[in-house]
């Protein structure tokens, strides 16, 4: 009898493994090691010639755009999260991106977190501000989706064919440490508590970088996943705004893209994963003046900030009832500046300064508010670790209230989830004026801080022991 060859065995098993992977027999499930792990690795780079958020892509670089992420099964149904190298994945989109994740994990679209990093040289994904600018025979630009629609099937692919290569996860380690000159606060206020300057990512005025820090969050969070003194997988959570330099038309990662490498080469048994936290008023300005060598220095400088964490990490053992995954679906309450007819009203004349400012996302959000959509926001307990998943362009000042929260937890927080909101400032924020409160940035009213930070402290909660 003839044997069949190599590739034809592989992708045997791969056309059987929804049912092997998400319909498998109790007895097999009951035979299994009882935390699983499974990682992801995909180039979602932008082909020469496409759009990206803002310029067509000319040309390629030595680091390119991942997705990547973890699965891991055996506490319920799988639970996957994932980081992409996108500026932004929003409203319908959004949705699309979870339920390929789910389908490729064999799960559901409610146990999937799928975050940007924010790279701004990397594309966004909305199809909702596609289709309406389909109907109305404009062009759609950036978010012309035929791209996305190629990754998402290659995604749910090498989702579904990472679980054969899934490993038993018998510890979780855990690791924090100060980042040393990258993220400064953007917002200048003067005497009067109003915001007086900007200090965008990049900042050429000497006396806006000489100006102080201001809040933000300094230590870079370590979660790792471990099959014995083996690391599997590492999770890395700091907020800021990832820009060095951009405008490039050269599809790049940025300075946490190639501090993630540098991490990649010393510890190359573990996928390394990152995730932006609430750092929609962070950046890196104080520390940048846009020169291009600095993307190498902020780049070893949040990768020292990691390497400390992952020195400091400490690690204990872990069991599937250590494993829950909680939601709160949130209605986040839209603008009130916005306005559906005025909205419309500028897609049909094809408004020029509606495509700039990114009118037909916002349209796309503000349809979704009015049929009552809810956005998910999502928390993993694992161990003495609180995981939690936001939207939007956070404030660190949301970060900062879940760590006040739980003083007794190791608790992280991934923002830019779903990117309809755009910028979440803090109640208070959108009275102090600048520019991330204003209409042309953000797309929720400030009673979204109400909304979002209950929803925190519930997740925060202790649950009764199983």
């Amino acid at each position: 009898m003839r044997t069949p060859p190599f590739a034809a065995v592989v992708a045997g098993l791969l056309l059987m493994l929804p049912a092997a992977a998400a319909d498998a027999p109790a007895a097999a499930e009951a035979s299994a090691p009882a935390l699983r792990l499974s990682c992801f690795d995909l180039d979602v780079s932008p082909p020469i010639g496409s759009r990206m958020a803002y310029d067509p892509v000319t040309n390629v670089w030595e680091l390119g755009l991942r997705a990547r992420g973890i699965v891991l099964r055996g506490a319920g149904p799988p639970i996957v999260l994932c980081a992409v190298d996108w500026i932004g994945i929003a409203n319908e989109g959004h949705d699309a991106w979870r339920r390929a994740l789910a389908e490729g994990a064999g799960t559901v679209p409610e146990r999937v977190a799928v975050h940007t990093v924010h790279q701004h040289d990397a594309p966004d994904c909305d199809f909702g501000a596609e289709r309406l600018l389909k109907e109305t025979g404009c062009d759609p630009a950036n978010y012309d989706g035929s791209f996305a629609r190629t990754v998402l099937a290659r995604l749910a692919t090498a989702v579904r064919a990472s679980l054969v290569l899934e490993r038993p996860v018998t510890h979780l380690g855990l690791g924090r440490a100060p980042v040393h000159q990258v993220a400064s606060n953007r917002r200048i206020l003067g005497p009067d508590g109003k915001v007086r300057a900007t200090r965008y990512t990049t900042c050429k005025d000497p006396a806006l970088r000489d100006e102080p820090e201001g809040t933000i969050d300094p230590d870079v969070a370590l979660v790792s996943f471990w099959q014995g003194d083996q690391p599997l997988a590492v999770l890395s959570y700091y907020a800021v705004h990832p820009q060095s330099y951009y405008r490039t038309g050269i599809a790049n990662p940025d300075f946490p893209g190639v501090a993630r490498f540098l991490r990649q080469l010393a510890v190359p048994g573990a996928l390394h994963v990152h995730f932006n936290g609430a750092g929609g008023n962070l950046g890196a300005g104080k520390y940048n003046d846009g020169s291009p060598a600095n993307r190498l220095v902020l780049a070893e400088r949040l990768a020292d900030g990691m390497k400390r964490a992952w020195d400091a990490t400490s690690r204990a053992p872990i069991a599937p009832d250590q494993v829950r995954w909680r939601v709160e679906s949130v209605a986040l309450p839209p603008a009130k500046h916005l306005a559906a007819d005025t909205l419309r009203a500028q897609l049909e004349g094809q408004d020029a300064a509606f495509f700039l400012q990114g009118g037909a996302s916002k349209l796309a959000w503000l349809e979704r508010c009015a049929a009552g959509h809810r956005i998910d926001v999502a928390g993993l307990d694992l161990g003495r670790a609180s995981l939690l998943h936001l939207p939007g362009e956070l404030f660190v000042e949301y970060q900062l209230a879940a760590k006040a929260l739980r003083p007794d937890r190791f608790v992280a927080m991934a923002a830019y989830g779903d990117y309809g909101p755009g910028y979440i400032g803090t109640a208070r924020a959108y009275d102090e004026g600048g520019y991330e409160t204003s209409p042309g940035a953000s797309n929720v009213s400030p009673e979204a801080e109400t909304v979002l930070l209950a929803a925190m402290r519930r997740l925060l909660e202790p649950l009764p022991a199983p």
